[in-house]
């Protein structure tokens, strides 16, 4: 019997979200894709704002946008998803502060959700998520390119900051740290979560593409890449599916009528038993009033339309299956 492991791009439980909750349901945020979501064997998201009503905004340094979702919807939201594990390795975790932070993290931990990429040191912030999908143990790497203002240190709160670099000798160092951890659990699978780049890009730099076969030639087995608001290509490498970006799943913003960030995937991994990824399939979402939904005819199209041919540069070719597309991984 195969697996099924979500994975999702960015989910923003703040500001028009946080406020749209906090007068319906709690499920009400996952639209129509509830019980899909709640089928799945595992799921993972970055989560894009901290779970707190304490804090002040950040003003240490220049911040436009400060996301905060009150825990006492977005928890019992998480638990409905089934969400199993967070990235927390992202540039909004700080946006009030310690105080929230912490509070991120304590409730994630009460609600028994394994979260990566951000802690009270930079230790704990590089420390693996384990996760359990059916009887298959997932080690979860999280890391950030983003907002260096925010990275932990020895001492100090915040993320599992790294630069996007191979060739970089401390990102190599900090990056091995993070792995030799999760590899010394003797995972069945190991995911490397990366908030990487800037907004509202399509493509991956070269460096990205670099950076990424270095983590599957490391022992990486899935790339769940996000940041751009976008959603970009897929690679498969050595058999392992690499997501660029799986652009927005939840949030309140605005959207590029051309680039439309409103418009992503749920991305599906089927693994065997043993946890070897075999097939990546990819169901359209669209993101309205404040929730995800499946996404309508018009926006599946563009969807699928899109991907094939962003992700065509890296040899990469889809079979269609209903709504969805589907690419085999080989495992």
């Amino acid at each position: 019997m195969t697996l099924r492991l979500g994975l999702t791009g960015d989910v923003m439980l703040g500001r028009l979200v946080d406020e749209q909750q906090l007068h319906r349901s709690v499920t009400a945020v996952w639209g129509d894709l509830l019980e899909r979501l709640r089928s799945l064997d595992g799921l993972c998201i970055n989560l894009e704002c901290c779970l707190s009503t304490r804090g002040r905004q950040w003003r240490r340094t220049r911040r436009p946008f400060h996301f905060r979702a009150a825990p006492e919807w977005a928890i019992p939201a998480l638990e409905a998803a089934g969400v199993d594990c967070c990235a927390l390795a992202n540039n909004h975790v700080l946006d009030y502060e310690e105080p929230a932070l912490r509070d991120t993290l304590d409730e994630l931990d009460g609600a028994g959700i394994a979260h990566a990429g951000a802690g009270a040191t930079e230790s704990a912030a590089l420390t693996p998520a384990s996760v359990a999908v059916g009887d298959c143990s997932v080690a979860v790497v999280a890391l950030t390119d983003n907002t260096p203002e925010y990275a932990a240190t020895a001492t100090t709160p915040g993320t599992a900051y790294v630069e996007i670099d191979v060739e970089d000798a401390g990102t190599r160092r900090t990056v091995e740290t993070a792995l030799g951890q999760a590899l010394a659990r003797d995972p069945d699978l190991v995911i490397a979560s990366l908030h990487w780049g800037p907004n509202m890009e399509t493509e991956p730099p070269e460096a990205f593409r670099r950076f990424a076969h270095w983590l599957v030639d490391e022992g990486v087995e899935v790339v769940h890449g996000h940041s751009a608001h976008v959603f970009q290509g897929v690679e498969v490498y050595d058999g392992c599916p690499i997501l660029y970006d799986t652009g927005d799943f939840v949030d309140d913003y605005a959207v590029d009528p051309s680039l439309r960030n409103d418009r992503s995937f749920l991305f599906e991994v089927t693994l065997t038993p043993s946890g070897t990824p075999v097939e990546l399939r990819l169901s359209p979402t669209e993101i309205a009033d404040f929730a995800v939904h499946a996404a309508g005819d018009e926006a599946a199209s563009w969807s699928r339309d899109r991907m094939c041919e962003l992700s065509a540069p890296f040899g990469t070719t889809f079979d269609r299956e209903g709504e969805a597309l589907v690419c085999r991984l080989g495992g």
